[in-house]
């Protein structure tokens, strides 16, 4: 089975069934799968063969989804492109895939035509109402000229489904290549993990270049379905009228969202009874927030917390919605269908309770780095991913998240955590956030740097920030140098850029 034939069982079963929700645009699963069917049979009569890469450069739209579905219905590859990314960025992940085709919106064309001329080898630019200045035809007309072409039988599960780009906060961004087995099976462990039914009305927030949207919160629901809702960006009164409007029954995002939801003037005068499930990840909720989520969408029996990362499509673990309370702070167990253990610097199982790398296998696991044998060999070592994530596991086989790998500081022989201690900074009512790195230590190999940022009309102290440690942590962990700055670096993906930080001068 390939992911065209998971849709196509779908369609079979839901023809008329609401599919998707774009603005003003509704279609059924009927008239998704012709469209993605009518542009297949467009984008092969054009010339591109099964294998060739097809680049997506869009906000959240329905031409991205029929596009999605064309492209790996008749094995293209699809190659999602962060929309936040400038045009050396953008050069540098068309060059590395070699895609031949772009499919792109409108708001993209003057970026685009500032960096045509230096991918020659993308022969063909599709987009809504056309845009000469890069030469590319209309979608609309390319896709309604075109023969349907059913979901090809001859794709297998090994071949490459997708090429997903990293965040790349530490150098360039590597292209996991997912393959439909990948995806197939990334859905049978979400489904299993997070408790899905058929017919599930979902909101989709996050950008669906990423793997957890497009993978996660999309590919679900067309195999289950379900009525996928896309937003373009988030913007809380939105979602909330959507909710109501639509009686949203699935909502999934960051901590930061939710805080936002709660926090809109006037949130609580939305009905938000139609929720039934909430799932979150990239960060960690506390108690407080949760209860505060749980007594909003009143019919939630808590939430889902998802841990994983681009490469292994991207679900690893799942904690529960019943134990989010219970076992506050975990990541949750490994998924059905896949091998999760925390390993030592020899690549050898720790005891419960101590702190090692996550690793993976699993028929989820991406297949490889995109032309990057090196990188693809270092992570997939022993027949494990190594995700670069710290954690521990519990007598229950609950995984706790201590941090990255490459943000640990080890400080005259103890291991600081920058992930705690940021935790408790971001508890001190008058900081916004706060990041740390490693410095050299003339007598100690590494100390602690903290970058903070305050909440707005706050102002604070090196040392009241050093003594508000020294309260909550060990007396090691504390900052030795704290610098006050506006914001913090962030790469297109929002994450935090360490790199950039350890290099500000001292």
């Amino acid at each position: 089975m390939n992911l065209g034939n998971l849709i196509d069982i779908t369609v079979a079963k839901y023809g008329q069934k609401t599919a998707l929700v774009s603005g003003g645009i509704r279609r059924t699963y009927a008239e998704l799968d012709d469209r993605a069917g009518r542009l297949a049979g467009a984008l092969l009569k054009q010339g591109l063969n099964p294998g060739d890469r097809v680049a997506l450069l869009s906000h959240n739209t329905d031409y991205f989804v029929e596009s999605y579905l064309a492209v790996t219905r008749v094995g293209l590859v699809a190659v999602p492109v962060n929309f936040r990314l400038v045009g050396p960025e953008i050069i540098y992940i068309l060059q590395n895939s070699q895609a031949k085709a772009l499919i792109h919106g409108p708001e993209f064309i003057d970026v685009l035509s500032g960096i045509k001329d230096q991918v020659p080898q993308v022969g063909l630019y599709l987009c809504p109402g056309s845009a000469p200045e890069v030469g590319a035809l209309d979608y609309e007309a390319f896709l309604q000229a075109g023969e349907y072409t059913p979901s090809s039988t001859q794709v297998l599960e090994g071949n490459p489904c997708q090429i997903i780009y990293t965040s790349g906060t530490t150098g360039k961004p590597k292209g996991a290549v997912l393959t439909h087995r990948n995806i197939i099976w990334n859905m049978f462990n979400i489904v299993q993990g997070r408790e899905d039914q058929a017919g599930q009305v979902a909101i989709i927030v996050g950008p669906l270049h990423h793997s957890a949207p497009l993978n996660h919160h999309l590919t679900v629901q067309l195999a289950l379905g379900g009525t996928c809702i896309l937003a373009v960006k988030f913007e809380p009164q939105m979602v909330l009228q959507c909710i109501e409007r639509e009686r949203v029954t699935t909502i999934s995002g960051s901590p930061a969202m939710y805080n936002l939801l709660l926090s809109h003037p006037g949130a609580e005068q939305y009905d938000t009874s139609s929720v039934t499930k909430c799932t979150v990840g990239a960060d960690r909720l506390s108690v407080a927030t949760k209860k505060q989520i749980m007594e909003f969408f009143p019919n939630i029996d808590g939430l889902y917390d998802i841990y994983g990362c681009t490469e292994v499509s991207p679900v690893a673990t799942i904690l529960k919605a019943r134990d989010c309370i219970r076992k506050d702070g975990s990541i949750g167990q490994a998924v059905a269908f896949m091998d999760v253990r925390v390993f030592n610097e020899n690549d050898q199982e720790v005891p419960v309770g101590e702190v090692g790398e996550i690793v993976c296998r699993g028929p989820n696991v991406m297949a490889r780095y995109h032309d990057n044998p090196e990188a693809t060999e270092q992570a997939l070592r022993g027949g494990w991913l190594h995700t670069g994530d710290l954690a521990s596991m519990d007598e229950d086989g609950y995984f706790f998240f201590v941090d990255r790998k490459k943000d640990m500081i080890v400080s005259g022989g103890e291991n600081i955590y920058p992930r705690e201690v940021e935790e408790v900074l971001a508890s001190h009512p008058d900081i916004l956030e706060a990041a740390m790195v490693a410095m050299a230590d003339p007598t100690w190999g590494e100390s602690a740097r903290v970058f903070v940022v305050t909440q707005p009309g706050k102002k604070l102290t090196s040392e009241e920030v050093i003594d508000f440690c020294k309260q909550n942590l060990a007396s090691y962990k504390k900052p030795k140098r704290v610098d006050f700055v506006d914001e913090l670096p962030r790469n297109a993906s929002g994450k935090v850029m360490k790199i950039q930080l350890r290099d500000v001068p001292l």
